[in-house]
């Protein structure tokens, strides 16, 4: 057996990386969590005996009861044999667990859809139908999952037939969608009728052929359809088309010509589809291509030619692959977790082809539509506008759910085949949008941010604990990551050493800059700008060296008032006051900003909450409520949130006169004259910022629709204690902040108890809060 190539720094950093991700906290990627209570006696006779026979024998009466009185209307199977995983092939059902659990991920991140997880060990493919078939009562729909190719087209064609619940392989029809959307865009953009174009093809499995029969069903002709694969192009005088052994997918898309290869079906060819290897189409073959030509290279993860080789020798070609570095991201997560949970909620029983096409459609659509605020933040710095370099959505365009489940929802009502028809749309997407804002994804906006700001070389973080092991670790995944050019305050010899300790890659005076207190040759630099500053506040020039020598925090903040550093991650030791303390005399507040404040956010399982002020201000004003309010809901449209502010309190709508409650109920009339365009309402209970029903008992027409996703709270104890309650006993932990607001410079104060995460997530931050400045 050959031995393999030996894997780079930058690859072994990723496997083990990868591998510790798998492995902690949680062995694996996902877990099935009870929905309901567990706690006392009444409780476990209502789950299971004896309570439970009465849900069972309602099902029994009447089986479409399932769907209310059991999880398997939400409930998709994600099922594979392990013979074609992702770009690695067959390596079996067991080696292909981590790519099935990593799909479950994404339906549950995406759409809210639970997943089983299924390996068989099994290759029979009529086995395998028997075996998919019989876990019909268990499932609401079925995700085929990297099965070769022609057994995949088989297998599903069977299940269809036997199931009553929807059958979707997504390696066909997934691809299938995304990439018909953008031939629908492209040929808009170059002006051609699909109905005369001509497509040359590379790749003739799973994914080319399901991706031709979604594009005929478009209106491609299927006599302008030349299919090329391992043995040539597809034609009726190939010994085995003679003989007959042509699988029916490949027969239909049989041609009579003359032509024999690729470079023959490539000349005149208006588009060329690629679902085949890396480097098939080569820039000989696309100079021969029609005038404006599209082409689809979707292998992975190198396509069939690379878009700059493409574009050098046709500058007027149009390219879509299946790279998320380049524009036009083919990526089945645009498709299959909508299409199921459109399928699944209106209880369709198969996924037809208009379903399908109705996805498709709607995809097409949403890249043409115009970018709302929150797409706009998700990915800054990118220009989003439909043409050819946009053709179809980015991935996290939170629009998509709002968008394709209603339409294959509609789809399927339209095609008979759904059980629960959906009669009120505009109510079911409303309903939709809570997967919008409440999913652990929100930090994806921010990071983009930071990107294209370090591609524009604008990126430079400054760590003023430097010689901390996570901080050193941050780094490393900020370095990996592509987020910020940083500098470590602390000494060399001692970040080295621990550098080596961790097993780290990055190399001092290269990858990372480093500010020796003891001894760097800025040092006369900061003291005397420190001096300046300083100065008349009773500090002399020998207290002003000291100061500098003493706080890393104080050379963190000279040096972005100096001009080396764009901004300053600090606070992982010692006091957050004594951190603050610098930042204010040597950063100072924002123009026409009177205070700083602290906001926080958490990740639970049904929210994603921010909550202000958790360390900052101990009795706040109601005129300082409504500016950190302000300054709040400015901070999460940076993660492409739009602020849904509650203003707490132990009072509910004017029930109180205390002065407490008189203060947050003046702090959001304060907040409605600054920002009339933000959802808000106040003063309330905890309860009824998050659940409208409660508060509409009390206030039918309050300002505030749905669920707040931005607490206000009277004084820093209750935010503070609401905060770590919430971490602890909610959250998981998962946490973003605190985040610093008001300062005049991307600034942002940790804690001691700040995980490497946190770290990098605040890297981030920092990095989007520079672009923004400077834009």
């Amino acid at each position: 057996m050959a031995e393999k190539e030996p894997l780079s720094p930058a690859e072994r950093a990723l496997r083990d990386a990868a591998l510790e991700y798998h492995r902690a906290p949680t062995r694996g990627k996902i877990a099935v969590t009870p929905t309901k209570a567990l706690s006392n006696q009444r409780d476990l006779s209502l789950a299971y005996s004896p309570g439970v026979a009465y849900a069972c024998l309602a099902i029994e009466e009447d089986p479409s009861l399932a769907a209310e009185y059991t999880s398997r209307a939400n409930l998709v199977g994600v099922i594979t044999n392990g013979t074609a995983v992702l770009g690695l092939g067959d390596i079996g059902p067991l080696a292909g667990k981590p790519v099935m659990e990593g799909k479950g991920c994404l339906f549950k991140k995406f759409a809210g859809v639970d997943v089983f997880d299924i390996e068989l060990a099994e290759r029979d493919p009529d086995k395998l139908v028997d075996i998919i078939a019989a876990m019909e009562p268990t499932l609401g729909g079925v995700n085929l999952e990297d099965i070769k190719a022609p057994e995949c087209f088989y297998i599903e064609k069977k299940l269809s037939e036997r199931m009553n619940i929807p059958v979707f392989h997504d390696d066909q029809h997934g691809t299938a969608i995304i990439s018909s959307a953008a031939l629908l865009n492209g040929l808009e953009l170059v002006g051609k009728d699909i109905g005369q174009v001509k497509l040359a093809v590379s790749g003739a499995g799973a994914a080319a052929i399901a991706c031709l029969d979604v594009m005929v069903g478009l209106g491609v002709r299927r006599e302008n359809v030349f299919v090329c694969d391992s043995k040539g192009l597809i034609q009726s005088e190939r010994a085995d088309a003679q003989a007959g052994r042509l699988d029916e997918s490949k027969q239909r898309y049989c041609q009579v010509t003359s032509a024999r290869t690729l470079a023959d079906v490539v000349a005149g060819a208006d588009v060329f589809l690629g679902c085949s290897a890396a480097g098939v189409l080569t820039q000989d073959m696309v100079v021969t291509m029609a005038d404006k030509p599209i082409i689809l290279a979707l292998a992975n993860p190198e396509p069939e030619i690379r878009p700059e080789l493409a574009k050098a020798v046709r500058p007027d070609c149009i390219i879509a692959t299946g790279r998320s570095d380049y524009p036009n991201q083919v990526n089945n997560v645009l498709c299959f977790p909508y299409i199921f949970r459109g399928a699944l909620d209106c209880g369709a029983t198969k996924i037809t082809e208009a379903m399908k096409l109705a996805c498709v459609r709607e995809i097409a659509a949403l890249a043409k539509a115009e970018m709302s605020d929150e797409v706009a933040a998700a990915y800054a710095g990118q220009e989003l506008a439909f043409g050819p370099e946009y053709l179809i959505p980015k991935p996290f365009d939170a629009r998509l759910i709002l968008r394709i489940a209603p339409a294959v929802a509609e789809a399927a009502a339209a095609s008979g085949v759904a059980t629960r028809p959906i009669a009120d749309l505009a109510a079911y997407r409303e309903q939709l949008s809570r997967f919008v804002y409440q999913t652990g994804m929100f930090m994806r906006p921010v990071f983009a941010a930071a990107k294209a700001e370090y591609q524009e070389g604008q990126a430079r973080v400054i760590y003023a604990e430097g010689e901390d092991e996570r901080v050193l670790r941050a780094v490393q995944v900020a370095l990996d990551e592509k987020l910020t050019r940083p500098t470590l305050i602390g000494r060399p010899e001692v970040i080295q050493m621990r550098l080596q300790r961790a097993g780290l890659r990055m190399k001092l005076g290269e990858d990372v800059q480093v500010i020796d207190p003891d001894n760097d040759a800025r040092f006369r630099h900061y003291w005397e700008r420190y001096h300046q500053i300083m100065g008349r506040r009773g500090v002399t020039p020998e207290m002003a060296k000291a100061a500098v020598r003493r706080s890393a925090t104080t050379i963190g903040a000279l040096a972005i008032q100096l001009g080396d550093a764009d901004a300053m991650i600090c606070g992982m030791v010692g006091r957050f006051d004594s951190h603050l303390e610098h930042v204010s005399d040597l950063i100072g507040l924002k123009a026409g900003v009177q205070n700083f404040a602290t906001l926080n956010a958490l990740m639970l399982e049904q929210h994603t909450l921010f909550i202000t002020d958790t360390f900052v201000n101990e009795d706040p004003t109601a005129e300082q409520l409504a500016e950190i309010a302000a300054m709040a809901a400015e901070e999460m449209r940076r993660f492409g949130l739009p602020p849904k502010v509650a203003f707490l309190s132990h009072s509910m709508f004017g029930s109180s006169k205390r002065a407490s409650a008189q203060k947050m109920r003046r702090a959001r009339e304060l907040f409605v004259q600054h920002a009339p365009d933000v959802e808000c309402d106040g003063e309330m209970h905890g309860d009824a910022a998050l659940s409208e029903s409660v508060r509409a008992t009390f206030l039918p027409d309050s300002t505030l629709k749905g669920a707040a996703n931005l607490l206000v709270l009277p004084s820093l104890d209750s935010a503070n204690i609401l905060f770590n309650v919430l971490k602890i006993t909610s959250g998981q932990g998962v946490t973003v902040g605190p985040m610093l607001l008001g300062a005049a410079k991307p600034v942002h104060i940790l804690t001691p108890s700040a995980t490497v995460r946190r770290i990098v997530n605040m890297t981030a931050l920092a990095v989007a809060e520079v672009r923004a400045g400077r834009n």
